[in-house]
Parts: structure tokens; sequence; C-alpha cells
């Protein structure tokens, strides 16, 4: 056990850093994908141990066929210093069906393949990754965010425990998946009737840390307005102003302000996320080169510092564990 958890926050508050394992660049969305971020994630691992935290890697079909990061995670398993969960990339994760003319360019959701479909896809990808790196999956999150009722009964059917694929505030409708305004900030076990309440299910949802910046009443009143949905996404942003617990190379004082937050509130938990490929030069856009990817770890070691003063890394199913004796009933 970590020295941060031998004090106080031991009880309180949990820092669950969660990591879209995935190949180089998707943003580009080219036909064929790559994966040397792989060769990156030591680098990463290596300042999450310094500070006693412990990541949770959300890995898809591309990453559980690298056989570098196969051996990293299978390390990081023996260790006990991080965990492997499950990411799913609907348009190429086997079995393939494909439901557009180009899905490597459009890149549909899960949830918009019949429901026969989408069973066989977790089904394959969720064996597949317990064969590679031998050990049960019981974390998961969603490719790009989505999800509905039958995902999550499907989730719970194959013995996952937690998800993390809620992104409170935000809409993502104009694309094609999930409306997660209205949907609970903190964790919550999922109601099997609707997936925005709590409930007595076994599957606890531990939404992404985002916070809503907007003052109460304007939030009310813009939310009254009937047409809302149809505003433009630069005017949403503009009257909901999100802050993410999420690196994009110029928001630390917005992330320091959210842990400053969570204390404030008394929050039992704030939770970080990235893609591996963000950890290297040129695999997303946000990082384009070196001297980025140095700011960004400049970044990361006063954010991770701050973090073990207050916080105690633990991965989700530890989180899990911790909110066992918590559940409650429909």
């Amino acid at each position: 056990m970590s020295t941060c958890c031998l004090r106080r926050v031991e009880a309180l508050r949990s820092f669950l850093i969660t990591i879209d394992t995935e190949g180089d660049d998707i943003w580009s969305k080219r036909s064929s994908i790559e994966t040397r971020n792989a060769s990156f994630l030591p680098r990463f691992q290596a300042l999450c141990e310094k500070f006693g935290l412990k990541p949770t890697y959300l890995v898809n079909y591309e990453m559980a066929n690298d056989r570098g990061f196969v051996e990293f995670g299978r390390d990081l398993i023996a260790r006990g210093a991080g965990e492997i969960g499950m990411h799913l990339h609907a348009w190429n994760s086997p079995p393939v069906h494909p439901l557009t003319s180009n899905d490597a360019w459009h890149q549909p959701f899960l949830i918009e393949y019949p429901e026969d479909e989408i069973r066989k896809k977790i089904e394959f990808h969720t064996h597949f990754l317990e064969d590679v790196f031998g050990v049960k999956m019981l974390s998961h999150r969603s490719g790009r965010w989505a999800l509905n009722a039958f995902y999550a009964d499907m989730l719970r059917e194959f013995g996952f425990r937690v998800d993390c694929s809620v992104t409170p505030h935000v809409d993502w409708r104009s694309a094609g998946g999930t409306d997660y305004r209205g949907f609970p900030e903190q964790h919550y076990w999922m109601s099997k009737r609707n997936i925005a309440l709590p409930g007595a299910s076994s599957l606890l949802q531990v939404p992404m840390t985002i916070i809503n910046r907007s003052p109460a009443l304007m939030i009310r009143a813009t939310r009254a307005c009937e047409n809302i949905s149809d505003l433009p996404d630069r005017v949403r942003r503009y009257i909901w102003p999100l802050d993410w617990l999420r690196p994009n190379g110029s928001n630390l004082t917005s992330m320091l302000r959210i842990l400053d937050t969570a204390i404030s509130q008394n929050r039992p938990y704030v939770e970080f996320m990235t893609h591996s490929s963000e950890l290297m030069p040129g695999g997303s856009p946000y990082f384009p080169s070196i001297d980025s990817i140095e700011k960004l770890y400049r970044d990361l070691n006063e954010l991770f510092s701050q973090v073990a003063k207050h916080f105690c890394g633990r991965t989700l199913t530890e989180f899990y564990n911790k909110m066992l004796p918590l559940s409650c009933s429909d």
C-alpha cells in the first residue's frame, strides 16, 4: 500500500487514471493503424509509480495485438502496478460487420450496430483480452463514449463490474452518440431500466470528471430553451464551459482547479483520462512534437505532485471494491 493510503485521504478521495489504450492518431482516420505509442507508455507508468498512482489501461483490439504492449501489460498486472480493462472501437474490432461505405473514416459507435452484432463484438473482445492478459476483464470504457441500456446489459452479462463511459454535461448526439446531460457527475450503481439513474444493478458507473463552470441560474435558463440541442457547438461551449480532467497542453490551471473543487466538495474520487497515443510526439493533434510532450510531462509532474498530497491512487476495480459495501437496491 502506498504511503498516501496510510494517511487520512485513504478513507475519502481516490485518484483514478484511465487511459484509452489504442492505436496512433485515431483522429486522422487512417485506413491502417499503427501502435508505436506502446513504446512510450513505460515513461508514463514510471511517473505514475513515482507518485503512488495506479493507472487503468482500457485496451482496444490493435493494442492487444502489439507484442510490446502485451509484455508491458502482463508485467503491470504481475506487479500490481495498474489494471488492464477493455476499450472497444466498433469499426475495427472483430467480428467485422461493415456499417458504412468506409467505417475507418466514419468510425461508427457500437450502439449504432444491430444488437446481435453488439453482443458478438463485446463477447469476442472480452474473451480475447482475457486470453492475452490472463485475467478477468472487470473495467470498461466504450469507444467514443457511447453507451445505452443494451450495451450496459451486455457488460453485466460478461462480468464487468465498473464502466467509465459517462461524460456528464456532454451531448454527443450530433455525432450519433449519447446525450449525457442530466446524468450524475459522480459514481452510481446503474439502474437496469435507465442508465442515467441509480439503481440495483451490479455495474458501477464512474463518470469522467467534468465540471460545469456556468452559474447555476444560467444552466437552468439555457436548458429550458426548447431548441438548445440545435445550437452550434461553439455556442454551447460558451454557455456551458466545461473543465475536463484531461490534459490538452494548455489546461494545467483548470486541472488544478478541478482538484481544489473536488477537495472542497469532498468528492470521493476524481477521474483523469488521456489516450495512449497522446503520450507520444505526433500521436494526436494535441501533442504534435517532442517539445509538446516535454511540456505535457512538466504539467503532469506538477499535477501529480498535488494529487499525491490529497488523493490515493486506485485502479477502477480497486475503487469498485471500495464502493461495494455502499451498493443499494432498486
